[in-house]
């Protein structure tokens, strides 16, 4: 099946209807409202999504310095088209626009349970003894 691909952001309600498919607004640390995470997504350094005719159904994002950092975040695909690649394919993208760009290194979180798919795709957990660490406020 083919899908459109833009790296337009998707409409405030395509994205939070994804988000909400997607389960992943139950994995976010923090109480925010589907408005700021939308206002993130158009924040974000670089965004990818994938259609089904008019129906988003994947989307990831990065946030950059635009010189040698970027994390990817809020990878996300509709649980009906599951399994074709599209998980795959939006990565793909995002780590072509790194390339492009000279960034040589590219960071991200994992949802629960997805880290096997990361590393199929050539990432790599971080080392015991340079763990990543965070703070929620």
């Amino acid at each position: 099946m083919s899908y459109l691909k833009t790296d337009k952001l998707p409409t405030f309600e395509q994205f939070a209807q994804l988000h909400e498919t997607s389960g992943l607004i139950k994995s976010k640390k923090g109480n925010y409202s589907r408005e700021q995470l939308f206002q993130a997504a158009n924040n974000s350094w670089y965004h990818i999504s994938i259609y089904d005719h008019t129906k988003l159904i994947a989307f990831g994002r990065m946030i950059s310095d635009g010189v040698y950092q970027a994390l990817i975040c809020d990878v996300m695909v509709d649980p009906t088209y599951q399994k074709q690649g599209l998980g795959k394919q939006v990565i793909e993208e995002l780590v072509m626009k790194c390339k492009e760009s000279g960034i040589q290194s590219i960071q991200l979180f994992s949802a629960k349970g997805k880290q096997q798919f990361y590393k199929k795709l050539g990432f790599e957990e971080r080392e015991q003894d340079a763990p990543g660490m965070s703070l929620v406020l």
